[in-house]
């Protein structure tokens, strides 16, 4: 079983953003094959890692249960769980030495706990032949719990340098606890932090959640650029301060 990596953290955080940056990080180490799962419900890990994304699993799943209600059945005489293993597979965006899962949008009317049953186990079966999965979640780590069973070995919070935020990744880390999911070990980062800097404020804050400060990413201006340009956040320059950051905040962790 490979290394499980989760990141969460309130919308507007730079989440996605610093979710980017540690792939392409592993992928420099030469830690390859990674397997991807955005899990998130604004799914757009793909536009950080610049590549693009044909079909997600709630297209799949929203098919399947199309095909179902129609009578149609699935083609070349394949069953239910046969069909949505195929379509599974030809679900995978291949990058470059790592391949990306988009679990896609909520789910429409219907009873869809025999689909999200299949497909949550052909994720855990395929993801064991990866050394590294890595999932993008949204805030409500439920969707992580019905999506995966895997073991987390590491869970990065991410927060910006608010006193809001921080209390939100605080609500977080609590939910891991009430889900009972199986977290190793939880890290706060805290991303677009002037000059890299906390103030005492955020600092008492982030003492009274309880959270375990890994590492500080400064706000980072090319980010923006990129971004604004529609460039993958990926090619930025290997000393640019997020990447940097990214960077040191991994060396202190042991896969």
């Amino acid at each position: 079983m490979g290394y499980t990596i989760a990141v969460a953290g309130k919308g507007g955080t730079g989440k996605t953003s610093l979710t980017g940056l540690l792939i392409d990080n592993l992928v420099k180490r030469g830690e390859s094959p990674i397997l991807v799962v955005d899990a998130d419900a604004n799914a757009n890990i793909n536009e950080v890692l610049g590549v693009e994304v044909e079909t997600t699993i709630g297209e799949i799943r929203e098919e399947v249960n199309r095909r179902e209600v129609s009578g149609n059945g699935f083609p070349g005489g394949m069953t239910k769980a046969q069909y949505l293993k195929y379509r599974l597979n030809t679900a995978i965006t291949e990058g470059d030495g790592y391949d990306l899962l988009v679990m896609g949008r909520a789910e429409g009317q219907g009873c869809y706990c025999y689909v999200n049953g299949v497909l949550r186990e052909q994720t855990d079966s395929l993801s064991d032949s990866y050394k590294y999965l890595i999932i993008d979640n949204e805030a409500g780590m439920e969707h992580l719990s019905r999506r995966t069973t895997k073991h987390i070995d590491t869970l990065f919070l991410v927060s910006d340098c608010s006193r809001r935020s921080i209390q939100a990744v605080g609500r977080i880390k609590d939910l891991v606890k009430e889900l009972n999911l199986k977290v190793s070990n939880m890290y706060l980062i805290v991303n677009k932090a002037p000059q890299g800097k906390l103030n005492e404020g955020i600092k008492e804050e982030i003492r009274i959640q309880g959270l375990n400060l890994i590492g500080v990413v400064p706000m980072d201006e090319m980010i923006y650029e990129y971004d604004s340009n529609g460039i993958p956040l990926v090619e930025l320059p290997e000393d640019s301060k997020a990447k940097l950051a990214i960077k040191e905040i991994l060396s202190k962790i042991e896969f």
